[in-house]
């Protein structure tokens, strides 16, 4: 029996696999201080030996995987900032020896040496849990006094041993203190922080030999991750925003864009010995201005989200179909662009931390089967992009994402339908499509709204031009002027143009730090002047962020009783309710794919009440068994749960009445809560889909409430 060609290329394509390209993008803002060799807060460090090493480590374990990591070369000097004798606070404050520090270090200890998951990285320690719990019987106060010189140095070592990946558990002396647990000396302490220092100094050489060996790719992104877009013309924010408004000062400077991008080159041949071919441009940012520049300067490769692809698309009037996400494309003279897929991606960064690992890998390989059997046709040239933050998800995930990633290796390097490739190998091995227009925006919504538009982010980026004017306008009437310093002022310019200032700027991202990083940000533009010997403007003394402490909660200022339906009756039942607005709950990380909107909260003199709208209901139709479950915290351990099946629409019984219609309303007996019906409590919701946990409300701490009693006056007549 003869086979037609198209019979037989079916059957050959059959066993062919589809490409999976997975890029692990590491960074964190130039937290150093300016002129000086300290950091203003932790992160790098403790990054480093929970990410930084174990992360390639764990990729090159097996044969057929291969990754691509993207660097960030801020970082990468940040790193090489605590190899000659850089430090922090929390560096300071964990070298000190708690028999002889004074009350205010010993109440900055214990204020901050908790900054990390509880879940994850305190809770399976029993030593560190117990200090933890006992630092919250205060409640909203510390009280030193109770603590122990013994328990302040358990807690300086816990609050660097939980910062340590599961990799390097049997090394020296991590073994020793895991196993010790309590009771350590100032010798442990000491042990530990030099280890951290030594496996610092094994980060770049781990990667450049990997690199060498071909084992995973480099990528790198311009060198102090500044929003390129936006650098070479903030109007271009209009393309996605025809209704923003912009700062009163227009920022045209493409030269700084181009410096940023070739200072990144310089540093990856420097460390490297070799060309750099691809870049992720900072959050994905991307226009045609950019890539123009990218090409000028040799870049073959660059990856942004997938909604930049579809309004590309549509902006160029190229036919879009449900394969093209799959592709590589070319723009212009030869620049590759990949698309990452923001669904598969956020299922890593934000959903698979409350799965099993197994249960999680299985789903995520049938996600990428499912993909590969639409791509059947055309495997040869099929791609598809995992693109996320290599870091901060896994601090969610048990043994920080360990048991998933090492499932998610074992499995996709045994599985021959699918095989993973290097996004370099990529665009060289798939025969492109053409681009013929590229949509300005970045991979959050797709377009510029977390860095410009609020008047916070507006006044950041008035502070910058004019202080960039400044150095300009000085270096043109000085041009005898100390040549390092005004190196050393154009430094401070292009650190201020990173984009994780403006991060926190606005209403989209409220955590417990954003005064720092407003204080960085302006510290930066401060040392312009002084390198300059100029006065320092006024304005750069006042804070930028306005915002107040309480950030993405606004807390009940009368009674309510709405009416438990499942609908917003009138407008008024929840007028003078709390409010939780999800969208603004501080993280480094941003979550595309969210259901929650915001949660409305209140009570009355039986019942407390809370409603949660979504952002699309339409979603959860999309859900097999959709589950809320709403923990309520009192003091102690006490914990009392309520479980709503959203597939039932409403129930009622002698606790709690609740409704689901356009929205979801509860009302619970005060007395099922707190036995009197009065006190403080907290309570999140967690939304599933059978077992499979989706999200978390809020992500990080619950939702503090007071009732207060019959006689107690709270809401205060005005």
């Amino acid at each position: 029996m003869e086979i037609s060609p198209e019979v037989g290329a079916k059957l050959l394509s059959v066993k062919k696999p589809i490409k999976l390209a997975i890029l692990w993008h590491l960074h964190q803002p130039n937290y150093q201080e300016p002129n000086s060799d300290k950091m203003v807060m932790p992160w790098v460090r403790l990054h480093a030996t929970k990410d930084y090493l174990d992360m390639p480590l764990l990729a090159t374990r097996y044969e057929k995987i291969k990754t691509t990591f993207n660097l960030v070369p801020s970082l990468l000097d940040q790193l090489d900032l605590y190899l000659n004798g850089g430090t922090d606070p929390h560096l300071e404050l964990s070298r000190l020896n708690p028999e002889n520090i004074s009350e205010s270090q010993k109440i900055a200890i214990l204020e901050t040496f908790f900054s990390a998951n509880p879940t994850t990285m305190i809770e399976p320690y029993p030593r560190y849990k117990d200090i933890y719990r006992k630092s919250k019987n205060g409640k909203n106060k510390i009280l030193p006094a109770l603590f122990s010189s013994q328990e302040i140095r358990d807690l300086q070592v816990w609050s660097n041993l939980c910062w340590i990946d599961p990799v390097f558990h049997n090394e020296e002396p991590v073994k020793k203190l895991l196993y010790k647990e309590r009771h350590f000396t100032e010798e442990d302490k000491y042990n530990l922080l030099e280890w951290q220092i030594k496996i610092i100094g094994k980060i770049e050489k781990t990667f450049r030999d990997l690199y060498q060996l071909g084992k995973i790719d480099i990528s790198f992104t311009p060198y102090y991750h500044p929003i390129l877009p936006l650098l070479c013309n903030t109007d271009i924010a209009k393309e996605a925003m025809p209704n923003i408004t912009l700062p009163d000062q227009k920022f045209i400077h493409p030269e700084d864009a181009r410096t940023q991008i070739e200072m990144s080159i310089a540093k990856f041949e420097k460390m490297f010995g070799s060309k750099l071919v691809g870049m992720w441009p900072s959050e994905g940012s991307i226009s045609e201005e950019v890539a123009e520049l990218l090409l000028d300067s040799g870049i073959k490769w660059i990856a942004t989200d997938e909604e930049i692809l579809f309004n590309s698309l549509k902006k160029g009037e190229q036919p879009i179909n449900r394969n093209s996400l799959q592709r590589v494309y070319e723009y212009g003279s030869g620049l590759k662009l990949f698309f990452r897929d923001h669904v598969l991606s956020d299922k890593i960064g934000f959903v698979y931390s409350g799965w099993d690992a197994d249960r999680a890998v299985n789903d995520f390989i049938e996600n990428i089967k499912r993909v590969r059997s639409n791509n059947i046709d055309n495997l040869d040239n099929a791609v598809l992009s995992v693109i996320l933050d290599g870091e901060n998800c896994w601090e969610y995930f048990p043994s920080d994402g360990q048991d998933f990633l090492d499932a998610l290796y074992s499995k996709l390097n045994d599985d021959d339908e699918i095989e993973t490739v290097t996004m370099t190998e990529a665009s060289q091995i798939c025969q492109p499509e053409k681009l013929k227009s590229i949509f300005a925006g970045s991979w959050i919504n797709h377009n510029f709204k977390i860095w410009i538009g609020h008047q916070e982010d507006n006044l950041a980026w008035d502070l910058l031009k004019s202080t960039r004017d400044k150095l300009v306008e000085f270096q043109n009437q000085n041009t005898d002027y100390d040549k390092s310093k005004l190196e050393k002022a154009w430094h401070q310019i292009y650190i201020a143009e990173g984009s994780d200032w403006c991060w926190w700027y606005g209403d989209e991202h409220r955590g417990d730090h954003n005064s720092e990083f407003d204080q960085i940000f302006r510290k930066h533009l401060i040392a312009v002047y002084k390198l300059l010997n100029l006065d320092i403007p006024s304005e750069l003394l006042s804070p930028i962020n306005q915002s107040e402490s309480t950030y993405e909660t606004q807390y009940p200022d009368s009674f309510i009783t709405p009416s438990i339906d499942g609908a917003i009756t009138h407008f008024y039942e929840w007028a003078g309710a709390g409010i939780f607005d999800t969208k603004k709950v501080g993280s480094s990380m941003h979550r595309v794919d969210r259901y929650a909107n915001a949660i409305y909260f209140g009570f009355d003199k039986m019942n407390f009440y809370i409603r949660l709208d979504f952002i699309d209901k339409k979603e959860l139709g999309y859900l097999k068994e959709p589950k809320l479950k709403i923990s309520f915290y009192t003091d102690g351990s006490n914990e009392h749960n309520i479980e709503l099946y959203l597939n039932k629409l409403g129930v009622e019984n002698d606790d709690f009445n609740f409704a689901f219609d356009e929205i979801i309303e509860l009302a619970v007996k005060r007395s099922f809560i707190l036995e009197n019906g009065r006190g403080e409590f907290s309570f999140n919701m967690i939304l599933t889909d059978g077992d499979n946990k989706l999200e978390k409300m809020p992500s990080t701490k619950p939702i503090k409430v007071v009732l207060p009693g019959l006689n107690q006056e709270l809401f205060w007549p005005l």
